[in-house]
């Protein structure tokens, strides 16, 4: 049995005056691994291309998704109701996600999500090849399978980012989180991109069936994946009330420590507060600087490039301790002051340039804070971070895309007051980080405090 775990603060986490139950530690020493000496080792890499096909899949599938509702019913009214139920399953089932990935095997979850979200996406072709001259049945059949979908990804999500950590050797999960972010944009470009070509030259069936494809060849890849996870024994009692037992306990985790929680309220937050600036932004480009549609893809395209190139910096990047939480809250505080200003530029150069900082800088802190959340938590409660996380996040950027509507048209769509409110906002955030030692401390994690440095201490690879 594992000996328990300090958190980072070095103090035991209490629960009403109780610390918490020691996890348990199934231990097999025929089939320990070791962590590994390289980054692109072979589960990584598995791991790595599974994430980039059916990410690139799934991008796809949104396209098509909005495009063959507009083309069957011309109602924005169902394109938004599609969209709100898309968000939803991530708000709702986040942190009971989290809880899975924790629980249950890590790999099955990565796996069989993939697999169900391939079949169910093939069953949606089928019927629209088969049954063309019925709309209804495959305009519902579409809700049916966005709304598992977007279920899937709630569990698969915080699977995914619990993982990684085990995967790659401890001093190059900077890079292995920036690999992942790049497989992302990536994805954003090639799925969207060929997507959007293919919608054209073949219609929605085809693109659904190819769309279920790269799923189940995401699927097959991965199985191959070898995922080193503690295995907790199981519980007496009601499965149901362990169960919520264990999901509660991964808020009082993150609660318990200042350091995380800040950096969950900031990451929360930055969400709700640059969500207007992705809403606005065709009002900003068509009424405020008098430019045609291209330029909302040119900024969109030097947003993505300064993203990605803040990705790879964050990745490649030597710094730690302090060094590594100025360069967080510095690269936050640079991205309120550019996101302030922008709307008060009318030059459409200089604004490509201002748009391509915000993404570099917003790039470096999403690398960087996604690293420091997963070195703070052990492998055993990992996923319940990750999974309240996704939640917070994912139900804070669609509020801020209707709290910005609303606010355009209150305001008669002055687009410089609201973004420059916005980086207002964002500045104050970076200031509490700064101004917050605990949270500076919390910053310079460089290492796992919670691995157990005893040779005994291995995790057992689940199948």
């Amino acid at each position: 049995m594992a000996p328990f775990r300090m958190p980072y603060n070095n103090k035991p986490m209490v629960r009403h005056g109780v610390l918490p139950k020691v996890r348990k530690m199934m231990i097999d020493d025929t089939k320990t691994v070791k962590h590994p000496a390289r980054l692109w080792n072979r589960d990584f890499l598995l791991l790595w291309q599974g994430q980039l096909i059916s990410q690139v899949g799934q991008r796809a599938f949104n396209l098509a998704m909005i495009f063959f509702i507009k083309e069957a019913t011309g109602s924005a009214s169902l394109v938004g109701l599609m969209m709100m139920l898309s968000a939803l399953p991530g708000v709702l089932l986040g942190p009971l996600g989290g809880t899975f990935a924790d629980k249950f095997s890590r790999k099955k979850i990565i796996v069989y999500g993939d697999l169900i979200n391939g079949l169910c996406v093939l069953s949606l072709a089928i019927i629209i090849f088969m049954l063309p001259n019925a709309p209804n049945l495959s305009l519902g059949w579409l809700f049916v399978v966005a709304t598992a979908g977007a279920i899937i990804f709630a569990f698969f999500t915080p699977a995914v980012q619990a993982a990684i950590p085990d995967l790659v050797p401890e001093n190059k999960l900077d890079v292995a989180n920036s690999l992942n972010q790049l497989a992302l944009f990536i994805s954003l470009f090639i799925g969207m991109g060929l997507g959007g070509l293919l919608y054209a030259a073949t219609g929605a069936a085809l693109l659904f069936l190819i769309n279920g494809i790269t799923y189940l060849c995401a699927s097959g890849s991965e199985a191959f994946i070898r995922i080193p996870q503690p295995v907790m024994e199981k519980a007496k009692g009601s499965a149901f009330k362990t169960f919520i037992s264990d999901t509660r306990e991964g808020l009082q985790y993150v609660w318990s420590r200042k350091g995380m929680r800040v950096l969950f309220i900031v990451a929360a937050l930055l969400y709700l507060f640059i969500a207007p600036m992705y809403m606005l932004l065709p009002f900003y480009v068509e009424d405020y600087l008098k430019l045609d549609a291209s330029w909302y893809g040119y900024l969109l395209m030097s947003l993505g490039i300064g993203s990605a190139l803040g990705y790879m910096i964050a990745g490649t990047a030597n710094v730690r301790g302090r060094d590594q939480s100025w360069m967080i809250v510095l690269s936050l505080l640079g991205a309120s002051i550019a996101m302030g200003i922008m709307g008060f530029i009318t030059q459409p150069y200089i604004v490509l340039g201002i748009i391509f900082v915000v993404g570099l800088l917003a790039g470096i802190f999403m690398v960087k804070a996604t690293t420091v959340l997963q070195l703070a938590s052990s492998s055993d409660i990992r996923g319940r971070v990750f999974g309240l996380l996704a939640t917070l996040t994912s139900g804070l950027a669609p509020l801020g895309w209707g709290i910005a509507g609303v606010v355009a048209d209150l305001a008669n769509k002055n687009i410089p007051v609201i973004y420059a409110s916005c980086g207002v906002l964002v500045l104050a955030l970076s200031i509490m980080m700064a101004c917050s030692k605990e949270t500076r401390d919390f910053l310079t994690i460089s290492v796992n405090p919670n691995l157990d440095k005893t040779p005994s201490a291995r995790t057992k690879t689940i199948d």
